[in-house]
């Protein structure tokens, strides 16, 4: 395998008004694995985390490689869809599990996260400072942030969150593209930090990680 790993999160809005989009984002899921797969230079290199959210952030998969991916839970009335939250959940997640790569000696390359929503936040005054503190550019673990917008999204919202891009389902963007066209800019444009190695016994997939009870199957 290569001597870097590129850790990405899928944050999926699950609120009750995703009830139609909710295969769309499966069948993407499905379409990035496989491309993943399909290209053998970088298929080792990928681990992925899905995330849902709605009134709070929930872990539909831990950060694995990318054998399989979870299906996300079909959407549920919440009392709201709210990033705050899910950022400050995510900012945590994230410092623990590059950590944990990088205890395997690890070249970890800076993570990406694919933000995936179809509306407004239910926190407007709140979101924008969590959001900070999870892109502060002075936290080495500090993500790119990719937004995926889907129906009748908040383009202004996802403009402000998406740190490096910004794509709307609406002008005709496949999910499955967006993610593995991102993915692929990355691990052919940057190098992970120099000073993280990977170790003689280190492999990615030698990694003591597994799906915890209570995540979903993934998709083949």
């Amino acid at each position: 395998m290569g001597s870097d790993v590129l850790p990405c999160y899928v944050a999926c809005d699950v609120s009750l008004s995703m009830s139609d989009h909710i295969d769309e984002l499966n069948t993407g899921l499905r379409e990035f694995r496989g491309a993943v797969h399909a290209d053998a230079s970088v298929a080792d290199r990928v681990f992925c985390s899905v995330v849902g959210f709605g009134e709070k952030p929930q872990v539909v998969q831990s950060l694995l490689p990318m054998d399989d991916l979870a299906e996300l839970p079909e959407p549920a009335p919440t009392a709201g869809t709210n990033f705050g939250p899910l950022f400050t959940f995510l900012r945590a997640r994230i410092d623990g599990d590059v950590r944990a790569l990088e205890r395997h000696r690890l070249r970890v390359h800076r993570p990406m996260l694919f933000f995936l929503s179809d509306g407004q936040p239910t926190d407007p005054v709140t979101w924008p400072s969590a959001f900070a503190s999870l892109t502060d550019p002075t936290w080495p673990f500090c993500p790119r942030v990719v937004t995926f917008g889907l129906g009748d999204a908040d383009q202004e919202a996802l403009d402000r969150i998406g740190t490096f891009r910004t794509y709307l389902s609406r002008d005709g963007v496949r999910l499955g593209t967006a993610l593995i066209a991102s993915v692929m800019h990355v691990l052919s444009t940057s190098r992970p930090p120099a000073d993280r190695t990977l170790s003689k016994r280190g492999s990615a997939r030698g990694l003591p990680w597994k799906r915890t009870e209570g995540e979903g199957r993934g998709a083949r």
